[in-house]
């Protein structure tokens, strides 16, 4: 059994199957959440409950975050019992949320300068497919000690891990993951809707590509659901408008030139706007047609 105890915060669609994975795994797990109901499949499993962030720190060598935003984070870090409030030297905080790479360095520093906890941001791709399966992409940054520590964890529910640098870089490798996709889905959302106005098979569309260059997870995926007019995810568009936001303000902070981010996001926004909640990343489409192709 794996000597490291684990704490586990944000038991959602992918935090609930990166911390099964974890007790399959044979560790030692604590979870806590603003509802013990939703951590009940967790507890079944195995995993012990804490009354508090703190409380589940203390009681942990490494916590495990996985929650919406920067909000979130911040609440469960720095809030009324949290994270910081535990004697943290030695101990290990891991961000599997997307968030600000600005934001996870200065709460990196301001973490470790008050109880001596260290910060690993670890962002995922994959989806809930490749968090149930336990094949998602972890994208690192943090010192190279403490990247070493974590990797032993994220393995139980990873098929790719890779270090990108210090603290921030992996939130900072997220931006890049989120604005190639966010263009990819806008891209394929204007090639569907040609397709059909010159009469092609649309929804065919996946098919005829697979395999050659255009080809992608993103098409063969999104772009089955986007023909299909399938809106099913859970997943609000809000998410997506929140990364590719934080994208955009990187171009700023960075001075980097990225119009296609900007144009791909002024379409999310405009479909937020006339109501496209639902569909998580491909709600674009919906700008396009409403009805499959």
């Amino acid at each position: 059994m794996p000597d490291t105890r684990v704490g586990f915060i944000g038991l959602g669609t992918m935090g609930g199957a990166m911390c099964g994975h974890l007790l399959k795994a044979g560790f030692a797990v604590s979870v806590w959440g603003r509802s013990k109901e939703r951590s009940k499949p967790a507890l079944d499993a195995g995993a012990a409950w804490a009354e508090s962030p703190r409380a589940l720190a203390e009681a942990c060598d490494a916590v495990l975050l996985c929650v919406s935003n920067d909000k979130a984070v911040g609440e469960v870090v720095f809030g009324e019992n949290g994270l910081s409030g535990a004697a943290g030297a030695g101990k290990l905080l891991v961000d599997h949320s997307t968030i600000h790479p600005v934001t996870t360095r200065e709460w990196a520093a301001r973490l470790e300068g008050e109880n001596g906890m260290t910060w690993v941001d670890a962002p995922v791709s994959g989806g809930p497919g490749g968090a149930k399966r336990g094949e998602l992409i972890v994208m690192a940054g943090g010192s190279d000690a403490d990247f070493g520590r974590a990797e032993t964890l994220f393995r139980p529910y990873s098929k790719q891990i890779t270090h990108m640098g210090p603290v921030g870089s992996g939130q900072a490798t997220k931006v890049c993951n989120q604005l190639i996709i966010g263009a990819e889905i806008c891209a394929i959302a204007e090639a569907l809707k040609f397709a059909q106005n010159f009469g092609l098979r649309a929804a065919a569309l996946p098919d005829a590509l697979k395999g050659g260059w255009a080809d992608s997870t993103v098409l063969q995926d999104h772009g089955r659901r986007m023909a299909g007019a399938d809106y099913s995810d859970p997943a609000s568009a809000a998410i997506m408008m929140k990364d590719m936001n934080i994208a955009c303000d990187m171009a700023r902070l960075t001075d980097t030139p990225m119009p296609m981010t900007e144009v791909a996001t002024s379409l999310y926004r405009l479909a937020i706007q006339l109501g496209h909640m639902d569909g998580g990343q491909i709600a674009p489409m919906r700008l396009y047609s409403e009805e499959p192709l």
